[in-house]
């Protein structure tokens, strides 16, 4: 294999997990040219990845968009295709990218078309997290599946940001409450009592963080609202770059089924995870699963009828009152838990 083409257009933390994909093709084949289609946004996190030729692909431009990605392929040839979404717009945006093999999903997790679009599969695994399954994209090419690793580039002036706003005397706890689909956020409410609980039981700093969005903007300013504790909130006033330094120097990040949460894990930081609209063990932060808050298997039963046995891997239960589930004492516990483990080691270290 000479040239590589990787298709993953969105979302931030599916995106996050097509790095190791990455990473593998450059130890494996150093000589390898690869190429990533991706989304704008997207490519605002990891444009920079070294080593990497990035296109973007801009999904709202319409026929516009499939057309400038039509020129920009003209006239070229790729050995393999990595074709990684499924949704009907990644699959015409397949169509133009000419490659000898085109790899895509198994039959089972097909949809949209997405069969029509390639000619190899990945194999078949009935129960496994996102992660995994892009990793084993490099077996159809004869290559073991990319171990989980990760490097997000950060510029010294990012991380002076996120040193900017952080506290250096106590533990930092970085709050990110908004997912992109709202019935998987928990009550601001909640959240303002679980940092009113970490500043004064655990003298934590607590940050909140999310996007310039309207809707994210007020969510964060409700729970500052609602709390009776000191809060930095600086929500809307960071770029992903920054955001990501800030997430990479944090002691704990809490976060719904959000793309916060998996790049903070990508960087290292544990993740507190609050999961009832989604299984954490498929599209949860893959390095803190431990610490997920998980009500899922509540969730799907009270809403859906179903086990997480009798539906389908991967089913939503994306209902409202599903993140009610997930109780503040649940979370309270949790980050007791953390905290607890946390002073162990440190005590393990001392002593040793």
């Amino acid at each position: 294999m000479k040239s590589i083409c990787i298709l993953r257009l969105s979302a931030i933390g599916d995106v996050t997990h097509v790095i190791p994909v990455v990473l593998s093709l450059q130890e494996r084949w150093p000589e390898v040219s690869i190429t990533w289609v991706i989304g704008k946004v997207e490519a605002k996190l990891i444009g920079d990845l070294p080593g990497v030729e990035f296109v973007i692909f801009d999904k709202k431009a319409g026929r516009q968009g499939y057309a400038q990605l039509r020129q920009a392929m003209k006239g070229r040839h790729f050995d393999a295709l990595l074709h990684m979404q499924v949704a009907f717009r990644a699959n015409l945006a397949a169509r133009c990218i000419p490659a000898r093999v085109k790899i895509g999903y198994d039959r089972a997790r097909s949809k949209d078309l997405h069969s029509l679009f390639i000619n190899r599969r990945i194999a078949p695994a009935p129960q496994q997290h996102v992660r995994d399954c892009l990793a084993s994209f490099l077996e159809p090419l004869g290559l073991p599946p990319a171990p989980p690793r990760w490097t997000i580039p950060v510029s010294p002036e990012d991380r002076a940001f996120a040193r900017s706003h952080l506290a250096t005397d106590r533990q930092n706890l970085v709050i990110s409450p908004c997912a992109s689909h709202t019935l998987r956020n928990w009550p601001a409410e909640r959240y303002a009592q679980l940092a009113d609980y970490a500043v004064r039981h655990h003298g934590m700093q607590v940050t909140l963080v999310g996007s310039p969005a309207p809707f994210e903007l007020e969510y964060c300013a409700d729970i500052e609202r609602a709390m009776t504790q000191p809060v930095h909130n600086i929500c809307g006033k960071d770029t992903l770059k920054q955001l990501t330094a800030l997430l990479t120097e944090a002691d704990l990040v809490v976060a719904p089924d959000t793309g916060p949460a998996h790049i903070a894990s990508a960087v290292g930081t544990d993740v507190l995870g609050l999961f009832a609209a989604s299984n954490p063990y498929r599209s949860g932060p893959y390095n803190s699963l431990r610490w997920c808050v998980n009500r899922y298997p509540e969730a799907l039963q009270k809403f859906t009828g179903k086990s997480v046995e009798q539906a389908r891997w991967g089913a939503k239960a994306e209902f409202e009152g599903a993140m009610e589930l997930v109780t503040v004492e649940d979370v309270v516990a949790m980050l007791d838990k953390w905290v607890a483990e946390q002073e162990a080691s440190i005590e393990q270290v001392s002593e040793g």
